[in-house]
This record gives structure tokens, sequence and C-alpha cells, in this order.
């Protein structure tokens, strides 16, 4: 079984800020760094520091040959990843003093896939095989749609949460991973069991995680539930948190382990990712995760 991540990569330029900066306001910024990022990227490395070998699929601009050498020395295959003419995608992250983020967006490359270059990337797995999406690269519709017609088993973080995800068929997904916000979004309801309950009755066959922040975290499909609260730590950013959730809910789900002890892998792992600074270079491996937990 053959594990493909098909999104975004990113420069992210991160400010720490003592508040989020307001409409009309001016504010200096007490320290800035530039780190690799991207929701497709976060979960690559995620994937890949779980001990999962992970294909990453995507776009990059003229500037972009650091991505190559950042993904090959974290043990992520870049044959289906691309360079071409053009700026990469990056975002401006402002971080306060709390650890919560705000982040601005620009798509770049990965906002220029063509379904040819979707075709000649998926002609490549099969049924069965494990496709991880994101909503940071354009034509979601059509990946998610030849997946499926391949027999892929899709896993869907739908983030950000816009207008480009109504076209997708969303009754292709087979696990949905997304937080409170999201869940909102998705539902129009603000409880997570309400939350939960509408999601399974439209898609019934999906498996559903729920992440609610310093609430845990809550799992159903058609025959179990469970749940898990957080282990706590001092955040420092919370940016790949979500992200690193993803990864290791994949890695579990290859290694065949029952949701419980998922949930409880997952929930260790983003507590060391919200712990440090930056995005992908914030997820921990395996071995850390395990001695933490131990």
């Amino acid at each position: 079984m053959k594990v493909l991540n098909y999104g975004s990569l990113n420069y992210d330029y991160v400010y720490q800020m003592d508040h989020i900066v307001m409409p009309k306001e001016t504010q200096a910024c007490s320290e800035m760094a530039t780190h690799f990022g991207g929701k497709g990227l976060n979960q690559s490395m995620a994937l890949a520091k779980a001990g999962v070998p992970v294909f990453h699929a995507g776009l990059v601009g003229e500037e972009g040959d650091a991505f190559f050498e950042e993904c090959e020395k974290n043990g992520i295959n870049t044959k289906y990843l691309k360079k071409i003419p053009g700026k990469s995608g990056h975002t401006i992250i402002q971080v306060d003093k709390e650890a919560q983020n705000c982040i601005l967006l620009y798509g770049g490359s990965n906002r220029k896939q063509t379904k040819e270059y979707i075709d000649e990337v998926l002609k490549d797995f099969s049924k069965g095989d494990i496709l991880v999406l994101q909503n940071e690269v354009n034509l979601l519709d059509y990946i998610v749609d030849r997946a499926y017609e391949i027999g892929m088993q899709i896993f869907l973080n739908p983030s950000p949460f816009d207008s480009g995800l109504d076209c997708v068929d969303l009754n292709k997904i087979s696990v949905f991973l997304i937080n409170e916000v999201e869940g909102e979004q998705m539902t129009g309801h603000k409880d997570p069991e309400k939350i939960l309950d509408t999601l399974l009755s439209r898609y019934p066959s999906a498996r559903i995680v729920l992440t609610l922040g310093s609430e845990g975290v809550l799992y159903r499909d058609a025959k179990k539930q469970a749940s898990h609260p957080i282990f706590k730590v001092k955040a420092v950013d919370t940016t790949a948190a979500g992200d690193t959730f993803t990864g290791y809910f994949v890695a579990a789900t290859l290694k065949g382990m029952n949701i419980e002890d998922t949930l409880r892998l997952c929930s260790k792992a983003s507590s060391i990712a919200v712990s440090r600074p930056g995005a992908a270079d914030s997820v921990p491996t395996m071995d850390e995760v395990m001695k933490e937990l131990a």
C-alpha cells in the first residue's frame, strides 16, 4: 500500500507579535523567522517522521529548489514534485504571546495544478492506496474524482474551508480530519456532538475525526465513537498542530492500531508540535512521541 500526499508547499514568514494586528493598526514584531510550510508539506513531514514512506505531489515556483532538498532530507519522496515558472506559495503568519496565530496565504504555484499533471501522478497508484488532501491546491474536485475512480482511500482535511470545496463530491471521502471551526463551517453547528451527528448522517460510510483544541479530540464512524483529552504543554506555535495530527493518524491507520490508541498517539504528537516554533520543522519523530508516551 502506497501513500501519496497531493498538497501545498509554502515558504512561511512568521512574525512574533504581542497581539494579532487590528484594522488600521501598525505594530512592531519582536521576532521574524522563515520556515518551510504549507499544509501539504507539513502533513508529508508528519507522515515521514511517523515512519511512513510518503510520496509528495505538488508544484513549486522558480525559487523552489529548497523544497526538494528539505523533502529529501526528511525522507519524503519527491518523484512527483515539479518546478514551474513563477513564484512558490507563501504565507505571512502572525503568532501572538498566547501562541495563537492568523495566516495570510498566497497560493502561487500551488494554485497552478493541471489535469494533465494530476493524471500523470495518479496513474502510478492503485486501489487501496492512501491519498492525503488539503484545500490549498486547485482542481481538488478533479483529484478526488480521479482518486475515487482508482479506488484510493481519501483522507481530507478541508482547510481552508472556502468555496473551492463546493464542487468537491465529499461523498467520496474516506476520512474527514477537521477542527471545530471547519466543523461549524460544514454543518452550521457549534456543538461537537451535533457536528458529528450531521456529518455522519451526510456521509455514513466516512470516518470523522474532530479536533477541539484544548478540549481534545472526538472520533465517530458508523459503528464506534471515541475521544481523548489533550496533553497539556506550554504552547509556543499552534500552526502545524492539525497537520501533525493528520500525519500521525494515517500512520496509525497503516499500523492497524485501534482508535483509542490512535487518538492517544496523535494527541501526543500534536502536543509536542505546538511546544515548538515553526510549522513543518516542529513535527516530532515517532521515536520522540513514543519516548514521551512511555
